[in-house]
């Protein structure tokens, strides 16, 4: 019988993005690491020629440059607006990164299995490792940094950590117990923030928990969902989306206090929502594309035509969009 994380894991690869967590690694033998704990020794990310088409979890902007990162530590790099990518020069951990957030051109960071977390200072060429815990076996699937000091990421099992000091020290926060529950036992899938600074994470069972003290504290907001939220997003006029299994995406418009499921024509999960002014963009396994021009109100459904397990996007300030894959990179159009 498997044990329970690599059942919990293999679950969420199945559903969440189709990589989003994948396969457990396999068992590697312990070794003393340099803080004293026991636990798999890290392994810097190898360079490849093939690293384009690793399988990509999350993506950001550096400035003019989007960094895309993804499994085995791949963090791919692009000045051109996603014509030509290459790989990051040093990633100190081949885990499988699951998202990257940057605060300007130089600064960012990046979260992912074994509950690491990275940092560069030079727009993603060179990373340094700040917080590895191999022996908890709990992965951070995000990460909102809200200036180069304060920063919250989330994880496994209700996992939260938050930092004030630019990633020196992340300390847990326990979460509150949810109503009816005898204690807080949710993986939290995915972060966002509004125009106010209040961020939101994105949870199982439906749930949406809400911050306004940068991760310190946190609250419930019923949606009457009971899937899984894996996305969301804050438009600039107040509306929350939040988005994830068979195709849901539930709206408020009254700052999270009412929630309506908004109709999508589609079974297919929804893996990530990108938004610019009132045009929301929303992507998906199956090669699911979703688009609103009515701030989430309603929703046109496409697939592309080779049915990537879309997992992540960019939206370029000139309206390029470019859109990252379980198959890395795409080609074409992406909007197909």
């Amino acid at each position: 019988m498997k044990p329970l994380l690599s059942l919990v894991m293999d679950a969420l690869m199945a559903a969440l993005m189709a990589a989003l967590m994948v396969a457990l690694m396999a068992a590697a033998p312990l070794a003393a690491r340099a803080d004293g704990a026991a636990g798999p020794r890290a392994v810097p990310a190898a360079r490849v020629g093939h690293a384009a088409s690793a399988g990509l979890l999350g993506s950001a902007l550096a400035g003019p440059r989007v960094v895309a990162v993804g499994e085995h530590g791949v963090v791919l790099l692009s000045d051109d607006r996603g014509k030509r990518w290459r790989q990051a020069g040093n990633v100190p951990v081949d885990s499988t990164l699951t998202a990257v957030s940057f605060v300007d051109d130089k600064r960012g960071w990046a979260v992912g299995h074994a509950g690491v977390v990275l940092a560069t200072a030079d727009g993603g060429e060179t990373w340094t490792l700040q917080r590895r815990a191999a022996g908890e076996d709990r992965p951070l699937f995000a990460v909102h940094m809200f200036d180069a000091e304060h920063g919250v990421a989330v994880g496994l099992w209700s996992l939260v950590l938050v930092t004030a000091d630019g990633g020196k020290t992340w300390d847990g926060v326990t979460l509150p117990k949810p109503e009816g529950a005898k204690k807080a036992d949710l993986n939290l899938l995915g972060l966002f923030v509004d125009a106010k600074g209040g961020l939101f994470a994105a949870a199982e069972r439906g749930t949406l928990l809400r911050s306004g003290d940068r991760g310190r504290s946190w609250t419930y907001l019923a949606t009457g969902y009971k899937g899984s939220f894996w996305t969301g997003a804050a438009l600039a006029d107040g509306v929350l989306l939040a988005a994830g299994l068979r195709g849901s995406v539930y709206r408020s418009a009254d700052d999270g206090k009412t929630w309506g499921r908004i109709e999508t024509g589609t079974k297919s999960s929804v893996t990530a929502l990108l938004v610019k002014d009132q045009q929301v963009l929303g992507l998906g396994l199956d090669g699911l594309v979703l688009r609103s021009s009515d701030g989430g109100a309603s929703f046109k459904a496409s697939v592309r035509d080779d049915h990537a397990a879309l997992t992540s996007g960019v939206l370029l300030p000139d309206g390029t969009e470019l859109l990252l894959s379980r198959q890395g990179v795409l080609a074409g159009d992406a909007r197909k």
